[in-house]
């Protein structure tokens, strides 16, 4: 089993992502609304140039972490259901993919 930690930052795409998970059967996955390091520094006292990088960029303050429980075999398939719909991960603000290792759950049940 794994859990597929991924960072949205195109927040817009949410909801065809959702969708394009439902159609490739890809179930169960939880939302979290998140915010970056960068952000999170502008309220502690963070440098003027990330301040302005808000501004001039609001889209990019907010996050969604998408959490999904699944089997090794349908972590090729989301990671192409993600690049479908987000484009390239290597493109920067389009979000960061983790897979891990996930060693037991309760509450789920993950289909193959």
């Amino acid at each position: 089993m794994k859990l597929i930690v991924f960072v949205l930052s195109q927040v817009d795409k949410l909801d065809e992502l959702m969708l394009a998970f439902s159609k490739a059967n890809i179930r169960g996955s939880t939302i979290i609304h998140s915010t970056g390091m960068a952000k999170s520094l502008i309220g502690a006292g963070g440098s003027m140039m990330s301040y302005l990088r808000t501004i001039l960029d609001p889209q990019n303050t907010e996050s969604r972490t998408v959490l999904t429980a699944c089997s090794d075999e349908q972590v090729q398939t989301i990671k192409d259901v993600i690049s479908k719909v987000i484009g390239p991960l290597d493109v920067p603000g389009s979000g960061v993919l983790l897979v891990l290792p996930l060693d037991g759950s309760d509450g789920i049940t993950i289909s193959k």
